[in-house]
């Protein structure tokens, strides 16, 4: 028996130094991470250290490294993108009246496949439904806090939003970042799938940015009620307003803003990927924050009133 234990000593002995380096290995990998954005950037497919393990160290979802975006057929992307353009300016058709502005325009498509494609460019009619949808299972829908809010500063209240980005060969989703009070956009991503990732690298940079608003207001769709993207806000100290469903109005500035990019820039560019996306919506918020002068904010530009409306700004004055 005491030899057996002994045995089962130096084999637990042998098997430590292993042990050892895998740890050292895997912590010298982690001292390297900060946030999100920074630590997918850090996946490397040529080190040692298994990509599956690099992920679960990292808390990075491994399907967002490896996803292949699936075909969609010429005829759905035109679709989808014609029922963009359509929910822009008639919000309130759902798929039945959607199905019918479609064949007006001569395109024939069946109710349930408008609705399908609805679903995956991620809109819905802006009329409260009879049966409102579940929240997606363990996320915690916060109220609205906005009503009757004067918001007169910058950085007292954010908002955050996603939008479908029609391309000539594919689609892709954006999320901005804006500052209420000014219209200015904050920061913003791109990307193909609509898991929560791309919101929190949006949300992280915005706040390393600009610091912190005292609220953020979103809807309530499962990336923005994700624990991992509300954990965040309760970190810093940021309050929580949700809409309620359907209400587009409780987020109106944002809504604004994706009707602004896409007729001024996405519809008008027909980009052919994600990073010539990238680099045209790049210049256009560029421009928007600093040039492009709104009939709401006094003609002036975003940029210009997002600083003339910080708090220690007002106290110098």
């Amino acid at each position: 028996m005491k030899d057996r234990a002994s045995n089962d000593q130096g084999a637990d002995t042998k098997e430590l130094p292993a042990k050892i380096g895998q740890l050292a290995m895997e912590n010298d990998f982690l001292s390297r991470a900060h946030r999100r954005s920074e630590r997918k950037e850090m996946i490397d497919r040529e080190d040692p250290l298994p990509v599956t393990r690099q992920c679960r160290i990292l808390d990075i979802s491994r399907s967002g490294i490896y996803y292949v975006p699936i075909p969609v057929s010429d005829k759905d992307r035109e679709l989808m993108r014609l029922i963009d353009e359509i929910h822009l300016e008639l919000p309130h058709l759902g798929s039945r009246g959607m199905k019918n502005e479609l064949r007006t325009r001569g395109h024939q498509a069946g109710r349930i496949h408008v609705r399908t494609l609805m679903r995956k460019i991620g809109i819905e009619a802006i009329y409260k439904k009879p049966r409102l949808s579940k929240p997606h299972p363990g996320h915690t829908i916060y109220p609205y806090l906005l009503k009757g809010l004067d918001i007169t500063r910058s950085n007292h209240v954010w908002c955050s939003d996603i939008t479908y980005i029609p391309m000539a060969k594919g689609f892709c989703y954006l999320v901005a970042v804006m500052d209420w009070a000014s219209r200015k956009v904050l920061s913003w991503r791109l990307s193909n799938t609509l898991d929560s990732s791309f919101c929190i690298d949006a949300l992280e940079e915005a706040i390393a940015r600009y610091g912190t608003p005292d609220i953020l207001n979103t809807d309530q769709g499962s990336q923005f009620t994700s624990e991992k993207f509300t954990d965040i806000l309760k970190d810093n100290g940021i309050k929580i307003s949700m809409d309620g469903r359907g209400r587009w109005m409780d987020n109106i500035f944002v809504e604004r803003l994706w009707k602004t990019v896409k007729y001024e820039d996405i519809y008008l560019k027909a980009y052919n990927s994600i990073a010539g996306v990238r680099t045209g919506l790049k210049a256009y918020f560029e421009r928007y924050n600093s040039r492009r002068r709104h009939q709401g904010l006094g003609d002036r530009t975003p940029d210009e009133v997002y600083l003339s409306m910080l708090p220690e700004v007002k106290e110098a004055v």
